[in-house]
């Protein structure tokens, strides 16, 4: 009678062949999740811009309000064109609520809040507004010239 199993060697010759195609596929999933992150940051710091001009052509040139709250509840509500957040404004929301940004991982919802200000450094939130310029950038460092 002919023993059916297999043997010790061909059972590691499978494990150590299935060890060399996990060392060759998982490092390309993460570049894969990389570059998803990017290509999500990307995005939604382009609808982020083109929301906030929006805001600032209905608002006679202004952009929303100074400070962090402020910007978030005008940009997320309906306003009027002075600005003001009123549940009958007939201008906005302009976003249903603030993306995350993808490379923030800070707790508490840190990575869909904004920080208002004129200088970025140390910004540890998702998103910083810069009430000088006008422009939107993520909050991150490593990003923050996008």
């Amino acid at each position: 009678m002919k023993n059916q199993g297999f043997t010790l060697v061909e059972i590691l010759i499978v494990v150590i062949i299935l060890g060399i195609l996990a060392a060759i596929v998982i490092p390309q999933f993460t570049e894969a999740s990389q570059d998803a992150r990017n290509s999500a940051l990307t995005s939604d710091l382009q609808t982020l811009r083109s929301q906030l001009e929006l805001y600032r052509v209905q608002h006679l040139g202004n952009y929303p309000d100074g400070t962090a709250a402020k910007f978030v509840e005008q940009m997320t509500s309906k306003t009027d064109n002075a600005g003001g957040s009123i549940t009958t404004g007939t201008l906005g929301p302009y976003m249903m609520k603030m993306p995350p940004n993808p490379f923030v991982t800070a707790t508490g919802g840190a990575n869909t809040a904004v920080t208002v200000g004129t200088d970025a450094t140390g910004c540890t939130t998702g998103w910083f507004f810069d009430t000088t310029t006008g422009r939107m950038s993520p909050g991150d460092a490593a990003h923050n010239a996008l």
